[in-house]
């Protein structure tokens, strides 16, 4: 018997937020549920019918702590019937949502499955670490904010294993000969076609808004950025460097879902189906270019090649991995890749950023009318995930 394919019926998401801006005063559990509700209401959709919610997040730390993906349905006014479970791959937890979901679909352990994920970088709590016995009587505590970066690493992992994500990207930069020039052009194109797709509309068909939030679109992007003005912003990471606060991922707030769908399982066009995908793993300081194999992987087992492919969302963490990740691909025509902007300048609020390139692709294959797309994403501690999307 042939395996269900999955189908992707429906993908949403909120605008995205900067830290401390216009989404900073809403719970992640509240997030999670309104993109939930939306992705049942915009079908007319029996949330009954709903197998099981599969949610990402990275940081689970604070009001996302025991298992936001139940607590987001129970909010969204799911019955109590439909089961929820919260994944974490860190920055591809969304991605990975989706991949459980339609594994769970191709199984036959489900026909429905709502998946996605969500992050509050602004919320995120500061933890302290617990003593080692009850009421210490000397000494103080470090205190660790949860908002992005390691903490609490174990000191037997070697440590150009736990540098920062902006020194990995910093290392990258020198490996693959990437300069400042490059990453600020790439970063510029970026703002540049994210707010010509907001001004043309192309976000409308996916675009939630969030009651009570004064927010649009999303808060990140600057209209008219130039590699000029952004030249002029300081290294963040190394005295020298080439990685700045224009050319690396801000830190924000949102959440995404995607409604997955056994083939027929709705009376509704799908927007594509899943044909491929991949995780791929690699030293923890080399996580900006395990994509690289990942899509490679991916594409293979969708039994496509590059020349096939229309177009790649890449998630923008920094614009150095971004390049090399294009040099890696050398079959792929540079002008496919992020049509409509990325990471740079429409945000990355982790637990939600899979959701959102998946949930775009599959949007934008249906704009076009067919297509095959490639979705993308690195993730800390070594490794790159990969989901091939056909129409």
């Amino acid at each position: 018997m042939n395996a269900a394919q999955t189908m992707i019926y429906d993908a949403v998401r909120t605008p995205f937020g900067r830290v401390g801006g216009a989404l900073s005063g809403v719970r992640p559990d509240d997030l999670a549920a309104l993109v939930m509700r939306a992705s049942i209401e915009r079908l007319d959709l029996d949330p009954a019918r709903i197998g099981d919610v599969v949610f990402g997040a990275a940081n689970q730390a604070g009001e996302d702590n025991r298992n936001v993906a139940r607590f987001g349905a129970l909010l969204a006014g799911f019955p109590t019937s439909v089961t929820g479970v919260t994944v974490n791959r860190l920055c591809a937890s969304s991605v990975e949502a989706v991949v459980q979901g339609s594994r769970a679909i191709e199984a036959g352990d489900a026909t429905l499955v709502l998946a996605g994920g969500v992050e509050s970088m602004s919320r995120a709590p500061y933890v302290v670490e617990k003593a080692a016995r009850p009421w210490p009587g000397v000494g103080n505590q470090t205190m660790w904010n949860t908002s992005i970066g390691w903490r609490m690493t174990n000191r037997q992992l070697p440590t150009h294993w736990t540098m920062s994500n902006g020194e990995a990207a910093e290392q990258t930069a020198a490996e693959w000969g990437i300069d400042r020039s490059a990453q600020d052009a790439f970063a510029a194109r970026s703002h540049q076609r994210a707010a010509a797709a907001w001004a043309q509309g192309v976000f409308d068909a996916e675009i939630v808004p969030v009651p009570g939030a004064d927010l649009s679109r999303d808060e990140g992007i600057r209209d008219g950025s130039t590699p000029e003005q952004l030249a002029g912003l300081a290294p963040l990471f190394r005295s020298g460097g080439t990685v700045t606060a224009g050319n690396a991922s801000a830190i924000n707030d949102g959440a995404s879902a995607v409604l997955l769908g056994a083939e027929g399982a709705l009376d509704a066009e799908p927007l594509a189906r899943i044909a491929g995908r991949a995780v791929h793993g690699v030293d923890p300081d080399a996580f900006p270019t395990a994509p690289i194999e990942a899509a490679n992987q991916a594409l293979a087992r969708a039994g496509r090649s590059w020349a096939e492919v229309d177009l790649v969302e890449l998630n923008e963490a920094f614009a150095s991995q971004s390049l090399a990740c294009l040099a890696g691909w050398p079959d792929l025509d540079p002008e496919r890749l992020n049509v409509h902007g990325g990471a740079l300048a429409i945000g990355h609020p982790l637990g939600a950023s899979g959701g959102r390139i998946i949930g775009h692709a599959a949007h934008e294959l249906a704009r076009r009318g067919g297509g095959v797309a490639v979705v993308a994403i690195c993730i800390g501690v070594g490794q790159g995930m990969a989901v091939v999307l056909e129409r």
